[in-house]
């Protein structure tokens, strides 16, 4: 069960050699967090490993964005992205995260292998914004659509920028 924690205003953030490592099921239970997950995140091993991933995930980041992420990854594609996670003690830090299918010698899917490393702050300035408006969509809708309706949010953005997603996200980080 994930534990009730309340937000703070409180960042930590990576250092620019810290990558953050941990690997799921197809389920969304966490088999593997590195060190700097663990200590970024302020939980041990053995409150992790066999939990949801979404323990570190922090009330700010809108649904349609997960729904982006999990409908690429169900396609079989790499997906790139930008998450606000949450702490043990309701600090939060940024991730620039990588996120592939994890398959075994037969070519089954048998889970997700994700690296994250620390943003720039020009991409979490820019994608701040985009997130807050998708929060207020779900926000107001409070139906079954909430995650697409945000996510349409999110489509149109791009489409102003004549943009694809991954082209978005990766401009983002570029000369950092």
């Amino acid at each position: 069960m994930k534990p009730k924690i309340t937000p703070r205003d409180k960042e930590i953030k990576l250092g620019a050699d810290e990558f953050i490592v941990s690997k799921t099921d197809t389920k969304g239970k966490i088999t593997y967090a590195n060190r700097v997950f663990m200590q970024i995140a302020g939980y041990p091993e053995d409150q992790l490993l066999g939990i949801q991933h979404n323990i570190i995930r922090h009330p700010d980041m809108p649904r349609g964005v997960f729904k982006y992420i999990w409908d690429e990854l169900k396609q079989g594609h790499e997906v790139f992205g930008y998450v606000k996670n949450l702490t043990s003690d309701g600090s939060y830090y940024w991730v620039f995260a990588n996120i592939t299918c994890d398959y075994n010698d037969s070519g089954e899917l048998v889970g997700y292998y994700s690296v994250r490393r620390r943003p720039s702050q020009k991409a979490i300035d820019t994608i701040v914004p985009v997130y807050k408006k998708m929060l207020e969509i779900e926000r107001a809708s409070r139906t079954s659509e909430a995650c697409e309706k945000s996510l349409a949010y999110l489509v149109s953005v791009l489409e102003e920028l004549g943009l694809g997603y991954e082209e978005l996200i990766l401009s983002l980080d570029e000369g950092e």
